[in-house]
């Protein structure tokens, strides 16, 4: 047995482990889009990948710890379609991350419910405001939003400050599909009709004039 030896067996152990997580995740991830938020528990989970429920724990503390991951896997597959194919023009560019937003929440209504309308996941339990704001700030779906804010600001389309008009284009955005996903009989009329006219409703309102900060940069969390 050479010196390298317990570096490669623990090298192979880490790899093990991260590989049955993601068979995990990828398990919960399907029994929410299956389910709902309530379909998923650490029992259904076990029983789906054939573990022991007790060994879901040596990966997951609780059902908060798998919302967090759930919700963190969400922001990234989030941010691949908003990156994919991006137009060079900035409002275009804006368009088309906000449509693959709508897109997202519409093909995986229960998956947007359990990242974006419950509260289990959004912090982990005892973190600090500091520790909040971190994750926030590497949530890139968000950091997206923001880039391509940010170019419409430089390009003279919006007038402002860059974090408030990001947070109002995502609260319509939410608000819309929010309103789609739950009230699935209310006569919107033709969902892309809707989609482009209330996209185009918030877009015109942020253009007509200079919008303030919400808060204090220091108070952002």
């Amino acid at each position: 047995m050479t010196e390298h030896t317990p570096i490669n067996v623990q090298s192979r152990r880490e790899r093990q482990k991260a590989e049955l997580r993601a068979e995990l995740l990828a398990a919960a991830h399907a029994l929410v889009k299956e389910e709902g938020y309530d379909g998923l528990t650490i029992r259904k989970l076990a029983k789906r990948v054939g573990y022991a429920t007790m060994s879901v724990y040596s990966y997951f503390a609780d059902k908060h710890e798998i919302l967090l991951a759930l919700a963190e896997d969400a922001y990234r597959n989030l941010a691949r379609r908003m990156e994919q194919d991006t137009p060079a023009d900035p409002m275009a560019a804006l368009h088309k991350m906000m449509e693959e937003y709508t897109l997202f929440a519409l093909d995986n209504p229960n998956e947007y419910r359990t990242v974006f309308m419950t509260g289990d996941h959004n912090h982990p339990l005892g973190a600090s405001e500091e520790e909040i704001q971190q994750i926030k700030e590497q949530n890139p779906a968000m950091q997206i939003l923001l880039k391509r804010v940010q170019a419409c600001i430089d390009a003279g389309i919006f007038r402002g400050d860059v974090h408030a008009i990001a947070t109002l284009l995502w609260s319509y955005g939410h608000g819309t599909v929010s309103l789609l996903i739950t009230f699935p009989h209310y006569p919107f009329g033709e969902r892309e009709a809707f989609l482009r006219t209330s996209m185009d409703v918030a877009l015109t309102g942020l253009m007509s004039r200079e919008i303030g900060a919400l808060t204090p940069p220091e108070e952002r969390c």
